[in-house]
């Protein structure tokens, strides 16, 4: 079934779309004349980070989205901005070493700085929060939780505070978690709230955005890319960047077909519940924090500064939404908090994340493009704080720095088995054997 199919279900009762109005819309590219220095493809976090790293250095930037700037992932993931990267630091290791994947991890802090960065220059009011809380579901994953605390304090120079049994209470009241790890530096916040403020801060700028723009050909010369939409308008830039990440691959799966193989979709789903007195929903999370379990299939959730639950846990390999998605996922929080048993359930949304085979991101050139062609995607799931600074690495490379860029370049990626007609079923079987780890 095509994502965009879906997505139209998916889209329909989102919390993020109800309480975030767009004051603010951008007319499709016209005309065959445009030209630019670099063009955007993606308007979502990293193509409109990317954009703003550019334009400050004084490059004329284009963006072209198929939709709406937020329309993706960016707008609609459980806003949980959070260290690291998807994968284990030793997948980093394993490939380039220790020193560059202390860097990498120190790259992903800085992610998490330059969000507040834009919150605060260009004013936008995304109720930020700080804090997150790792939790473990058994005495075994305990373990390995401070195991990895540990080693971030130790080797990754990244102390947090851990919380044991008997004070787990004091941050969260649920009876499912035995133990947690606090990060002070990590946050959540609303995410189309953040990212429409990007769109405003890039405008302002003086990027021109261009919504409703589907590029179906890119003609690459010698010099110049060629961008041709679906409206019979095209854009001429001496550089481009691919940030359309998986929906790129559905909306024009000839542009680059070779990143396709690379990394495949994976449906996430979050329920939000009506509104509750606030010292009802303060005491659930008195610490404030976005929470996030250790579980492979893990959950995930956080109070929102209106007052209400935002839970999310759901996955899909196979690209179908579940059937009953909002009652089932009512039970699951439910199990977390059985206080809000009688709570209802306002909204209920879900959306299209790509990941690579590794969880790592995948950060490139487009060799059957030319070396003046970029990509970003394969953010894994994890990509709300690091798709911000992977805009700004792309942007230090198309201004003559890779040195920071080709860190991430530098990650192999192997495609996903079988193509587009086996790759689904073969991690739909390999996922329900790690839920059922999750369960024993």
């Amino acid at each position: 079934m095509p994502l965009l199919d879906t997505d139209r279900d998916l889209t329909r009762h989102s919390y993020y779309a109800a309480t975030a109005p767009r004051e603010q819309s951008f007319a499709p590219l016209q005309g065959c004349d445009a030209t630019c220095d670099v063009a955007i493809v993606g308007g979502g976090l990293a193509g409109l980070s990317a954009a703003i790293e550019l334009r400050e250095r004084g490059f004329d930037v284009v963006l072209l989205e198929a939709r709406q700037v937020g329309w993706g992932a960016s707008g609609r993931n459980g806003g949980q901005a959070i260290h690291g990267l998807a994968c284990d630091n030793a997948t980093i290791e394993s490939q380039l070493g220790e020193q560059a994947a202390q860097r990498v991890f120190a790259m992903s802090v800085e992610a998490l700085d330059l969000m507040r960065q834009h919150c605060a220059r260009f004013a936008i009011d995304c109720d930020w929060r700080d804090g997150h809380l790792a939790v473990a579901t058994s005495e075994r994953k305990a373990r390995a939780l401070r195991a990895d605390a540990d080693e971030l304090a130790s080797r990754y120079n990244y102390p947090m505070q851990w919380i044991g049994r008997a004070e787990m209470s004091q941050w969260i009241a649920s009876p499912r978690y035995v133990a947690g790890m606090y990060d002070p530096r990590s946050g959540h916040l609303h995410p189309l709230k953040y990212c429409l403020g990007l769109a405003r801060a890039a405008a302002g700028l003086g990027v021109r955005v261009h919504e409703q723009s589907v590029v179906t050909r890119i003609d690459s010369g010698r010099a110049t890319v060629t961008l041709h939409t679906a409206g019979g308008a095209s854009l001429r830039a001496r550089q481009l960047l691919l940030a359309g990440n998986v929906y790129l691959q559905e909306l024009a799966p000839t542009l680059a077909p070779h990143l396709a193989a690379r990394i495949m979709p994976v449906g996430t789903y979050i329920v939000c519940s009506e509104t509750m007195p606030a010292a009802q929903a303060e005491a659930l999370i008195p610490c404030g924090a976005a929470v996030c379990d250790t579980n492979f299939v893990l959950d995930y959730f956080r109070t929102t500064a209106d007052h209400r639950v935002l839970y999310g846990g759901r996955v899909s390999y196979s690209t179908a939404t579940p059937m009953n998605m909002a009652g089932s996922m009512k039970k699951r929080m439910a199990a977390t908090f059985p206080q809000l048993q009688g709570i209802g359930i306002e909204y209920a949304w879900g959306g299209f994340v790509d990941i690579s085979m590794n969880r790592a991101p995948d950060f490139g050139r487009v060799p059957t493009l030319g070396d003046q062609v970029y990509y970003l995607q394969g953010f894994s799931g994890h990509g709300l704080a690091l798709a911000g600074l992977a805009g700004k690495l792309v942007a230090e490379a198309m201004a003559g720095d890779a040195t920071r860029f080709d860190t991430f370049a530098r990650l192999k990626h192997r495609p996903f088995p079988g193509g587009r007609a086996l790759r689904t079923p073969a991690l739909v079987l390999g996922m329900t054997y790690y839920r059922l780890k999750d369960l024993l």
